[in-house]
């Protein structure tokens, strides 16, 4: 630190006359917050990927090696109850570059290769207010939020220069797969090795010197968010630092993985090195530190002991991460138990830069800048998780913590599960019946939250659907409807509706009958439910299936179905003849839905698909939710004005029949 630079204490406490420039915008605002580099601190957000909270030494590990991130917390903080959003990587990314929840952002699983989500422009995001406010800002590493991964990068919706990056360096052009560590990068084709053998995680960290060294000629103060790829599967790591781990005892026994100790090295070098580069520029006593993990550890190399669960789990072992903060205004050591979460980054960090916030954006983090620069937590508020996919270990669930307690709530039955965190960190002790009170206050608040955010339609019943946009009993024929007959059957078999049935008969062959309504689909949300009389049972060897959905001829249709034969569940897409298809694998054998009367609906909601069943005198079951966009724009009134209204019967033998077909709207 040079004798003319301020004291660490006004540079870090003493912001307000700089304040006016936080809403401001252009080039104008970005010259006039130039001149205050030396009063606006600099902040570094290290995330790693896929990092279990026990790996660091400074949360108890003894194999793996991290000194310079335990140097990190004994001179910050470390969070004890650090939290990631959610228990997968993109929804996380979009909570620290929105603080918004995932569910509210409308990303609450990781971005496939072939989607169609990504992070809408419509967000001001904390790269882009810090940008605004005269901050150079730099990726370097993992985004994960754009949508498609052809055409040109920048181009691509959701691309990180569209949020306010300034500088965008060896981040991915192609998806990211499983692992790709060593140069030529597959994801990376047209980055150019810098060293022989070159090795990912090092390439980021001598850009993430480089990016800091850049901004600091520029005398102005800079956003890096250095984002590493590892320690994702598939593990790999230098073969020198993976035979150093190798060799210590126990090696390979569960929780002393070699490659996995080897990969967060790497990492834990390169902190250790932009921590001597801020100081030799002399910029040290002016940059704050941020480092986490995006969620928690892959339970298939890594444990979370004592923690319960993994990554794609809601229990703490999918959620709770590692998570340590540096501010050298300060004092260090401190272990803190209040949670801080990643929904908390955006506030926290404009309000240390002193940066407004974005004017008219919902914020659902609080802000720990106080905390941070040497004072107390804030009051933290509930606490709210939404994760509705089936991703192996986990299923669909929503969770809340207040205080001690967390309720979670499986979507698929509404099984209910209350743990007290302190006394019972690993959630072997399920509360719910025992703490009734606590048990109903925390169901009632997560209510309220997946109302507020609005994430899944509600279950389809005439309460929540009070409207009936069309509903027949079949009583006078087939009047009103199409039958169509889609491949690979190429035929409906018998179909005839008489006597308050339809009924569909295999006739001797495998038959496919989707019967398309005269009904334009006009409503979102809207609930299309099909009720059975009777299946076909033992007579159909292996298709015995109700569908529903949308239908516009036999080459496009978009439709849930139940096959009751197997006990599965699934969707179909078919878009000019082409069929892709899903089954819900984890529900196979576990779900019966026999008649009379059973019931299968398919949730129309934006452009997204949700299966609900339910047995006669039963209530409604959550199966699962099918985003469709990459298909057809569903939230677009004229592509869903192309279809119609549908179900659907499959067999390969006997008649399955259906009693009512019905389509209600909010």
């Amino acid at each position: 630190m040079t004798t003319s630079m301020p004291d660490r204490r006004t540079v870090l406490r003493g912001l307000a006359a700089a304040a006016g420039l936080g809403g401001a915008v252009g080039p104008a605002a970005r010259a006039r917050a130039s001149e205050v580099a030396a009063t606006k601190p600099n902040i570094i957000v290290v995330l790693i990927d896929d990092l279990a909270r026990r790996e660091l030494g400074c949360y108890g590990n003894t194999f793996n090696e991290t000194p310079h991130m335990d140097r990190l917390a004994a001179d910050g903080i470390r969070f004890e109850h650090g939290y990631a959003a959610a228990p997968v990587c993109s929804p996380t990314r979009a909570s620290i570059m929105t603080g918004q929840y995932p569910a509210r952002v409308g990303i609450t699983e990781f971005l496939g290769a072939a989607g169609d989500d990504f992070l809408p422009t419509g967000h001001q995001t904390l790269p882009e207010t810090l940008r605004d406010a005269g901050y150079r800002t730099g990726l370097i590493g993992k985004w994960h939020l754009s949508e498609t991964y052809t055409g040109a990068v920048r181009d691509r919706p959701g691309n990180p220069w569209s949020h306010g990056f300034t500088d965008v360096i060896a981040s991915e052009q192609k998806y990211i797969a499983d692992g790709d560590y060593f140069h030529p990068y597959f994801m990376l084709p047209d980055l150019p090795a810098r060293g022989e053998d070159e090795y990912l995680t090092d390439r980021l960290n001598l850009e993430a010197v480089d990016f800091i060294t850049r901004a600091q000629d520029e005398a102005r103060p800079f956003f890096l968010y250095l984002s590493h790829y590892a320690t994702h599967t598939k593990l790999a790591a230098p073969q020198p630092l993976i035979d150093k781990y190798a060799a210590k005892p126990g090696a390979g026994e569960r929780g002393k993985n070699p490659v996995l100790a080897a990969m967060l090295e790497v990492i834990d070098n390169g902190v250790g090195t932009i921590r001597d580069t801020l100081r030799r520029l002399g910029i040290a006593e002016n940059t704050v530190i941020l480092l986490l993990s995006d969620n928690g550890g892959d339970g298939g190399v890594a444990t979370s002991s004592p923690l319960r669960g993994a990554k794609a789990t809601l229990y703490e072992g999918g959620v709770r991460v590692p998570m340590i903060a540096y501010h050298p205004a300060g004092p260090g050591g401190r272990v803190v138990d209040t949670p801080f979460s990643t929904v908390d980054f955006l506030p926290t960090l404009l309000d240390t830069a002193d940066v407004a916030r974005p004017p008219g954006q919902h914020l659902d983090g609080v802000s720990f800048a106080g905390l941070l620069s040497g004072g107390t937590a804030p009051e933290r508020t509930d606490l709210f998780w939404v994760y509705p996919h089936w991703h192996n270990p986990g299923a669909p669930a929503a969770s809340v913590r207040r205080g001690r307690h967390k309720l979670l709530r499986y979507l698929h039955d509404g099984q209910t599960e209350l743990y007290d965190l302190l006394a019972d960190p690993g959630e072997a002790e399920n509360l719910a019946g025992r703490l009734p009170d606590e048990t109903r206050q925390l169901q009632a608040a997560l209510d309220a939250h997946l109302r507020d955010v609005g994430l899944l339609p509600p279950q389809p019943t005439p309460e929540n659907f009070p409207g009936l946009v069309l509903e027949r009993e079949f009583s006078g024929g087939l009047a009103g409807f199409t039958v169509l007959a889609p491949g690979p059957e190429g035929r409906p078999g018998t179909v005839q509706a008489a006597g308050g049935a339809l009924t569909v008969a295999a006739d001797g062959a495998a038959a496919f009958a989707l019967l398309r309504s005269d009904v334009v689909v006009n409503e979102s949300p809207a609930a299309i439910i099909v009720s059975q009389r009777s299946y076909a049972r033992a007579a159909a060897p292996t298709q015995d299936t109700l569908f529903a959905g949308l239908v516009k001829d036999a080459g496009n249709y978009l439709v849930v179905w139940y096959n009751h034969r197997s006990k599965r569940t699934g969707w179909d897409v078919r878009v000019d003849g082409e069929l892709t298809a899903q089954r819900i694998v984890q529900l196979d054998g576990k779900i019966d839905y026999p008649g009379p009367n059973a019931r299968l609906a398919c949730v129309l909601h934006r452009d997204e698909l949700t299966a609900y069943a339910v047995a006669a005198g039963g209530a409604w079951q959550y199966l699962f939710t099918a985003d469709v966009g990459r298909y057809a724009r569903l939230d677009d009134p004229n592509v869903r004005a192309q279809y119609r209204y549908g179900f659907g019967v499959r067999i390969d033998g006997g008649t399955l029949a259906v009693e009512r077909f019905a389509v209600r709207r909010r």
